[in-house]
C-alpha cells in the first residue's frame, strides 16, 4: 500500500480541511492526477497523487480536519485494470452480443452503514426500501434524505404499515455526521408539506481565517471610515475610446480596477502613513505598493496581491487580476499569492452595493471600498446634470492615520479619476 499524506503547505499551516474527494474508493488513480481538494487557512488547492494505483481507503471524510503528515488515503499499486473497479456488486457488460461478468472491488465507503445518513435511514426503514436501490448524491457517496424522497416520489410509494404520529415527537437533526433531537410539539410534520430539519456543517478553513482576521481588525485597530463620490464619466469615456485598441494590443480588456489601483498608488505616495503598519510600538513605512484586490472565489473572499503596482502597466494589472480571478474560482490560488500586501481595494459594486464600510485587512492600515456606478443628478458648472457617480469609502487605522490624511487620500483618488491625464502627467 502507498500512503498519501497531508503535505507541508506553508510554515504557518499545521492543519487542513478535506474539501472534497475527487476520487472514490475503488477508483483507479493515475500518477499526477488530482485526488483530493484540501483547504487551508489561506487557500484551497488540489493534491495530486505521486503514484498510480487503486484508491483503497479514505481516512478523512469531506469536511473533516487533518494535520500535516496525517495519512489521507492509501493506494494499492499495480497495473491499471481493463475495467474501472468501483461498486460493490457483480455487474454485466454486454459487448457484441456477448455478456461478460466483471468483478468489482469492495468499496469501503459503502461497506458500512455510515454511508447512509441518519435522516435517510429513517425514511428507508419507514418505507421498507433497500438502500442499494437508490443512487446517492451526497458528499463522499453518502445517501441523503433528499435522494430517498426523490425515489419515493418517482415510484409513488406509501409508508409500510405507517401509524399516526403522536402530537409530540422528536425529530433527528443531522449535524456534521452527528444527530440531535429537536422536539416537535405541534401537528405531525407529514401534514405540513415542508421539512423542519436543520443541517449543521463545519466552518471552512478559509471562512474561519476570514472570521478571525475580521475580529482581530475590530479588536486591535481604531477603525474609522470616510466617504467621497467620484464622477466616473471621464474614465468611462476613456475606456470607451480605447477599449478596442487596448484589447487588440494587450489581449485583455481594460477595466476599472487598473485605474483605481494606479489612483490608489498616487494617493499612497502623497499620504504614506496609509501605506504603513503598526508593528509593536513602531510604525513601519513602505516605499513600495503591493495592492491586494479582493476577489470572490469558490470558497469565499480571497485577496491576491499585485506586487509593485507603481512599476507595472495598466495591461499587467488587468492581466494579473484576470489570472487571479480564474485561480480563485477554481480553488487553485496559492498561499504565496495572498501573502503580504500594503493596501487593499474591495469592489462591492460588482454585487450591487451602493455604500459600505469595509474592514481593514490587518496589519494593513487602509482599505478602499468601491461601489456601484449609478446615474445621479449633480450640480456641475451651475447646472443640474445626470452623471454616472460612484461612492467610495476609505476605512483606516486611526492610530496612525489622521482624518486629514484619509480625506486627502480620497480627494486624490477622486481628482485623478475625474481627470485621468493626471495618471500619466504625475500632477
Amino acid at each position: 500500500m502507498f500512503k498519501i499524506k497531508v503535505p507541508e503547505l506553508g510554515e504557518s499551516i499545521q492543519e487542513v480541511q478535506v474539501a472534497a474527494w475527487l476520487k472514490q474508493p475503488g477508483d483507479w488513480v493515475d500518477r499526477d492526477e488530482e485526488i483530493v481538494e484540501l483547504e487551508s487557512e489561506k487557500a484551497s488547492q488540489a493534491l495530486v497523487s505521486p503514484e498510480a494505483g487503486i484508491l483503497k481507503t479514505i481516512n478523512f471524510n469531506a469536511g473533516e480536519f487533518a494535520g500535516v503528515g496525517d495519512v489521507l488515503c492509501e493506494l494499492e499499486q499495480g497495473e491499471k485494470p481493463a475495467v474501472a473497479t468501483t461498486g460493490t456488486s457483480q455487474k454485466s457488460a454486454a459487448a457484441g452480443g456477448t455478456t461478460t461478468a466483471v468483478a468489482f472491488a469492495d468499496s469501503p465507503a459503502k461497506s458500512e452503514a455510515s454511508w447512509i445518513m441518519p435522516a435517510a435511514e429513517r425514511v428507508l426503514n419507514e418505507y421498507r426500501i433497500a438502500a442499494d436501490a437508490i443512487t446517492p448524491s451526497g458528499p463522499g457517496g453518502r445517501l441523503q434524505k433528499d435522494d430517498v424522497m426523490k425515489y419515493i416520489e418517482a415510484k409513488g410509494l406509501k409508508p409500510a404499515g405507517s401509524t399516526p404520529k403522536p402530537a409530540s415527537e422528536s425529530v433527528s437533526v443531522q449535524s456534521g455526521g452527528r444527530t440531535r433531537e429537536v422536539v416537535d410539539r405541534d401537528e405531525p410534520s407529514a401534514n405540513w408539506g415542508y421539512s423542519r430539519e436543520e443541517t449543521v456543517q463545519p466552518m471552512s478553513m478559509i471562512r474561519r481565517t476570514i472570521a478571525a482576521r475580521l475580529v482581530e481588525a475590530q479588536q486591535t485597530a481604531a477603525l474609522l471610515t470616510t466617504f467621497n463620490e467620484i464622477d466616473m464619466k471621464p474614465v468611462m469615456d476613456l475606456r470607451s475610446t480605447y477599449k478596442e485598441q487596448f484589447l487588440q494590443k494587450h489581449g485583455v480588456k481594460l477595466g476599472f480596477m487598473s485605474f483605481f489601483a494606479k489612483a490608489s498608488v498616487e494617493g499612497l505616495k502623497r499620504f504614506p502613513t496609509i501605506n504603513s503598519e503598526v508593528r509593536g510600538t513602531d510604525v513601519v513605512s513602505r516605499n513600495y505598493y503591493d495592492i491586494g484586490i479582493a476577489i470572490g472565489g469558490g470558497k469565499g473572499l480571497v485577496v491576491p496581491v499585485l506586487r509593485s503596482v507603481e512599476r507595472i502597466s495598466f495591461a499587467d494589472i488587468e492581466r494579473r487580476i484576470g489570472q487571479y480571478s480564474e485561480l480563485a474560482h477554481s480553488n487553485r490560488i496559492k498561499p504565496d499569492d495572498l501573502s503580504g500586501g500594503t493596501f487593499t481595494i474591495s469592489n462591492g459594486g460588482v454585487y450591487g452595493s451602493l455604500l459600505s464600510t469595509p474592514i481593514v485587512n490587518p496589519p494593513q492600515s487602509g482599505i478602499l471600498g468601491l461601489h456601484a456606478i449609478q446615474d445621479r443628478p449633480i450640480a456641475l458648472d451651475g447646472q443640474v446634470v445626470i452623471r454616472p457617480m460612484m461612492y467610495v469609502a476609505l476605512t483606516y487605522d486611526h492610530r496612525i492615520v489622521d482624518g486629514r490624511e484619509a480625506v486627502g487620500f480620497l480627494k486624490t483618488v477622486k481628482e485623478v479619476l475625474e481627470e485621468p491625464a493626471r495618471l500619466f502627467l504625475e500632477v
